[in-house]
C-alpha cells in the first residue's frame, strides 16, 4: 500500500506499524505523527496516511524541510517564494513580525537594515527576547531566523537608512517593507524608493496604536506602493504601540508582500484584491 513519509509517497507492506516503519526508514525517530496527531508506535498504518517520523531536537536536512513546508502551500507557491527577495528596513514591532513570518513561509533571502539594539521596552511587542537584550537587533533577528529556518538568506546590515543608502543596501530586493516608528523615516525611504528604484514594490504601514478597531485596518494600494494600517492613529500618552495590533499591521504588510512575489512578479494578476 502507499503512504506518505515525510511529505513522499513510499510503498510500503500492509498493515505496517508505526514501530516498523520507524525501523526500516528512521531507526532513531522518538515521536510519531499520523494524519497531523501524536499516535503509538503500534498504531496500524492505512492507505494513503500521512506520517511523520521526528527525532526530538534533530533539525531536518534541507530537502526534507522543504518538502514538509512545500506541503502547506503547495509546491508552485513554495518555488516562488523561495526565488523571492525581500528588504525590511527596521527592526521593531512591524519588521521583526514581517520578517518572521516570511521566514516561516520559506521566503529565500531577507535583507534586515536596522542600527538599534534590543530594549528592555521592545519586548512589549517586538520579536527578541530577554537574553538578547543588548544585542544588536539585525544580529539578533538574523539568529532567530536562523532557528526557524536555516536555509534561507538572511542578510543583516547594522547601518541608519539615509537617502544616500537605499539604494545601494536594497538594489537587490523584489519589495521593500518599511517598518519604521517615525513618521520622517517612513517618509524619507519610500520617497527614495520610488524616485531612485521605480521597479520596487513598497510595503508600507501607518496607523497602528491602541488596542480596538481591528477591522479599521486595511491594506490601500498607490501604484506600486501599498499602505497597511487605518492611517490615523498615532501612538500617543494613552494609545502606545501594543503587539496584536501592530501584529495585525505586520501580517497584513506580511501577506501583501507573499501576494506580490506570488503573483505580481509572475504576471498572474494585473491587481492585488483588497
Amino acid at each position: 500500500m502507499k503512504i506518505i513519509l515525510n511529505e513522499r509517497e513510499i510503498e510500503v507492506e500492509e498493515n505496517i506499524s508505526l514501530s516498523r516503519l520507524a525501523r526500516l526508514y528512521k531507526p532513531e525517530a522518538d515521536i510519531f505523527i499520523i494524519n497531523g496527531y501524536p499516535a503509538s508506535p503500534q498504531t496500524k498504518l492505512r492507505e494513503r496516511d500521512s506520517v511523520v517520523l521526528i527525532k526530538k531536537g534533530e533539525m531536518p536536512d534541507r530537502e526534507e524541510l522543504e518538502a514538509l513546508m512545500r506541503a502547506r502551500h503547495t509546491p508552485g507557491v513554495a518555488r516562488k517564494l523561495k526565488k523571492g527577495k525581500v528588504g525590511i528596513a527596521g527592526l521593531g514591532g512591524l519588521g521583526s513580525a514581517v520578517a518572521i513570518a516570511l521566514a516561516r513561509v520559506g521566503v529565500g533571502t531577507l535583507v534586515l537594515v536596522d542600527f538599534d539594539v534590543v530594549e528592555p521596552s521592545n519586548l512589549n511587542r517586538q520579536h527578541y527576547f530577554i537574553s538578547q537584550i543588548g544585542e544588536y537587533k539585525t544580529l539578533a533577528l538574523a539568529e532567530t531566523l536562523k532557528k526557524i529556518n536555516p536555509f534561507i538568506k538572511v542578510v543583516p546590515h547594522t547601518v541608519e537608512l539615509t537617502r544616500e543608502n537605499v539604494v545601494e543596501l536594497f538594489k537587490d530586493c523584489d519589495v521593500i517593507v518599511e517598518a519604521f516608528d517615525k513618521a520622517e523615516m517612513k517618509h524619507m525611504l519610500i520617497e527614495t524608493v520610488l524616485e531612485k528604484m521605480p521597479e520596487k514594490y513598497v510595503v508600507a504601514a501607518s496607523g497602528l496604536a491602541g488596542y480596538g478597531h481591528s477591522n479599521e485596518i486595511k491594506t490601500r494600494r498607490f501604484g506600486k506602493l501599498f499602505m497597511c494600517g487605518d492611517g490615523k492613529r498615532e501612538a500617543k500618552p494613552g494609545q502606545g504601540l501594543m503587539a496584536p495590533r501592530v501584529g495585525i499591521a505586520a501580517h497584513m504588510q506580511a501577506n501583501t508582500v507573499m501576494e506580490i512575489l506570488v503573483d505580481f512578479l509572475n504576471g498572474e494578476k494585473e491587481v492585488l484584491q483588497k
